[in-house]
């Protein structure tokens, strides 16, 4: 586009230019209006460009006979001249102004104007930026000067100019803060503010113009708010519409011209050949703009333009038809090519339209990358532990407070599910995990974690693992020991979790299970709440789009009578959109499959994103990285069935479910805290290089969460394990004494008694 118009965007200099002076400069239909820079010129409120004034005027003043002092006289005799009243004037500035330097800034004015090289007004402008803050100083110098601002002779016209310039002092003074509002962008002028004059406006004008309202933007510089940045895909939706936009400027230009001349055209034909030589155009050319016609010519004939107009203004008859003719050749040219830049601005509007709309897929890929990392899960709750301990220590009267430094939350069962059947499926499919560890971690996936979160287990086998073990039994297992039922026995693993408490609690509320484990455990819960979190969102999504086009056809089928099918958008209709393959019920189903194509490479990352725009529109982005996600998972788990320490935690946990210490009933808590107690302290001695984290899942009223605690492993009290073991062996001869009956017993384990502050 650019080369097809390379001037498309351009105006023409307007002036009175010579034909090696006619160039094109840029309009003011830019991308981004940029704040200028302090130096430079500013907008009045009227528009107009606000000049600083300068030592010497644009043009030489008239030079008037100074009504301070003579000719000639320099700033040293100015105080032999001076009265007492103007010594004291001179010494109040000198006070008001403080700085030395501005005091002799203002002497100098007065000197050029003593000089004669400035007029009695631009002394007056001038001096505003020292005077201008003290009215009583400012009104004596103009009345010693003999300035009135509405006097005439020598005032009326050379005023224009000075008061254009004290504009943006006047303006400076302002304070747009306490004037009255209309929205975040204007605000009114006050009643004191002196309007600059316009002597061209009719009783209309006056009528209809505003005078009150002044655009009050806010610069990026000033405002504490941090504005979010264009994305490389809202800057070609933007370059797209700044080229349309171009290009319609250029034919309605052209258009405008061709419609000016057609006019000229047929005057001509009705006059008589004297009159033709007679006839003569003026610099609108026919038309009622001069601005219009001129840069549609010089759009077309370039550095000749000047002669084209000169030709046009002294011999139209000849002239005419000939630019006439070439303007409309040029408007089949435009238009034809239009049509072309059409069909791409379509593409790159369609390509690019639901991405400049997604403001967070960028930044969210480039920061979930750190996000997922493990040192920056353990750092979070490093963290929060440091806090903790920080704000013990300022309390030395209290001992550090205890419970939890993070809780999460799972609020729908059936996202465990499908948690569990993406990190299966990714499993599965890795030549680097040994079979046997693969047996492991769905064990994990499929009972362990289910037992935790109160949930259902999942079914451990499918079709085609079966299928594979059949095989791997008939060629390796021939000599395997039979069961009595003459089938072979396991090759794998037995059941690491085919009995544990947790399960027994699958079915209760108001319990909790307590897991302590090391750094890998760890993340890896951390990392599946994440993930359970954003399938959560997504699925929330699909059922309120799904709920969303269930309402619009019922409104359309009672309000409108209309029975609308899923291709009878307006947009696919008009055949700007294509019809969508998938139907809104399907979103969530289909986008299960789309992971799991990712994940096996057979989906480009690109298309994923595009498709998951397309469905979920700006809310897809937490699952663009959802590859990612599941791979750092399996990475854990693999960690969690290998490492030594994480086998060992297991192993832990598993015999301590026998000693009734990894949870209950939270009614019957108490029961439990010297086994929980000594189960800790286990844990802590076993994970004694590493963190030791203590997890507390509790469900109560059906909702299930997740309390996450890093416990203090360096710092030991050698105290606390024998008073531990007191408080165990209190608990135990209490529960087990004669006095106490088995019915008492029973009631004090399910209801336990609390004392009284």
């Amino acid at each position: 586009f650019g080369q097809f118009l390379p001037d498309a965007n351009s105006s023409v200099l307007l002036g009175k230019t010579t034909p090696d002076r006619a160039e094109s400069v840029r309009n003011d239909h830019g991308p981004t209006v940029k704040r200028p820079p302090l130096n430079k010129q500013r907008l009045s409120q009227n528009g107009l460009p606000i000049r600083r004034p300068s030592g010497v005027a644009t043009t030489p003043p008239a030079k008037k006979k100074s009504l301070m002092m003579g000719k000639g006289h320099g700033m040293t005799e100015f105080s032999k001249l001076s009265t007492s009243t103007e010594t004291m004037f001179f010494e109040k500035v000198r006070k008001a102004l403080r700085s030395s330097e501005a005091y002799d800034n203002f002497l100098r004015c007065l000197h050029i104007f003593n000089q004669e090289v400035i007029s009695r007004t631009e002394l007056v402008q001038l001096v505003i930026p020292f005077l201008g803050k003290f009215p009583e100083l400012f009104t004596w110098f103009k009345n010693f000067l003999g300035y009135r601002e509405s006097s005439l002779g020598e005032s009326s016209h050379a005023e224009i100019l000075p008061k254009e310039r004290s504009t943006e002092g006047i303006a400076m003074e302002i304070d747009y803060a306490s004037c009255k509002r209309l929205g975040s962008s204007y605000r009114a002028l006050p009643k004191s503010y002196q309007q600059p004059k316009c002597t061209g406006r009719t009783p209309l004008c006056r009528e209809v113009l505003n005078d009150t309202w002044v655009s009050f933007p806010s610069w990026s510089e000033d405002s504490t708010f941090v504005s979010s940045k264009k994305t490389q895909y809202e800057e070609h939706i933007y370059r797209c519409e700044d080229e349309r936009f171009e290009l319609d400027i250029v034919l309605e230009n052209n258009l405008a011209t061709i419609r000016a001349l057609e006019t000229v055209q047929r005057r001509l034909s009705r006059m008589s050949a004297e009159e033709q030589l007679r006839f003569r155009l003026d610099n609108t050319m026919g038309g009622s703009s001069e601005v219009i016609h001129r840069k549609a010519i010089q759009r077309i004939y370039g550095d000749k333009a000047n002669d084209i107009i000169d030709g046009l203004k002294r011999n139209p008859a000849v002239s005419v038809p000939l630019v006439l003719k070439r303007l409309k050749m040029k408007e089949e040219e435009w238009k034809e090519a239009q049509r072309g830049f059409n069909k791409i601005w379509r593409e790159q509007n369609e390509k690019y339209y639901l991405k400049s709309l997604d403001h967070q897929g960028i930044n969210f890929k480039q920061n979930d990358t750190k996000v997922l990392r493990s040192k920056t899960l353990l750092n979070e709750i490093e963290m929060l532990y440091e806090d903790r301990q920080e704000q013990a220590s300022e309390e030395t009267a209290t001992p550090p407070p205890s419970g939890p430094h993070m809780t999460l939350t799972y609020d729908d069962s059936q996202i465990l599910e499908d948690a569990a059947a993406l990190i299966i499926h990714h499993v599965k499919r890795q030549v680097g995990i040994q079979k046997e560890d693969k047996f492991k971690i769905k064990q994990i996936i499929h009972h362990f974690v289910p037992d935790l979160l109160f949930a259902r287990r999942g079914e451990l086998s499918d079709l085609e693992e079966e299928e594979e073990e059949e095989e791997e039994d008939m060629e390796t297992n021939q000599d395997s020991p039979k069961k009595p039922n003459g089938l072979p026995g396991p090759s794998k693993s037995k059941l690491l979790f085919s009995n544990t408490a947790a399960q027994k609690l699958r079915g209760t509320d108001d319990a909790y299970n307590l897991f302590l484990v090391n750094n890998y455990w760890y993340v890896f819960f951390r990392l599946y709440h994440i993930l359970c979190s954003r399938l959560l969102r997504i699925y929330g999504q699909a059922e309120k789009q799904i709920e969303q086009e269930s309402r619009e056809r019922e409104w359309e089928k009672e309000v409108l009578g209309l029975k609308r099918d899923k291709n009878d958008n307006p947009a696919v209709q008009l055949k700007m959109k294509e019809p969508m393959d998938v139907d809104v019920e399907d979103y969530y189903s289909v986008f299960l499959e789309m992971v799991r194509n990712l994940l096996d490479g057979n989906m480009e990352p690109a298309q994923y994103e595009d498709s998951l725009r397309e469905m979920f529109t700006i809310h897809a982005y937490v699952a663009f990285t959802m590859d990612k996600l599941i791979q750092s998972i399996v990475r854990q788990l693999q960690h969690l069935v290998t490492d030594d320490i994480c086998v060992r935690v297991t192993d832990m946990y598993l015999s301590e479910c026998a000693n009734k210490a990894t949870g209950g009933l939270v009614s019957t808590q108490t029961s439990r805290a010297a086994a929980e107690g000594a189960y800790q302290r286990k844990a802590e001695h076993l994970m004694t290089d590493e963190n030791c984290f203590k997890l507390m899942f509790v469900k109560n009223r059906g909702s299930v969460s997740l309390a996450l605690e890093l416990l203090d492993t360096e710092e030991e009290n050698s105290d606390e394990p024998a008073d531990a073991e007191k408080w165990s062996d209190y608990v135990s001869r209490y529960l087990t004494s004669d006095s106490a009956s088995p019915e008492l017993r029973e009631h004090l384990a399910q209801k336990p008694v609390f004392l009284p502050r």
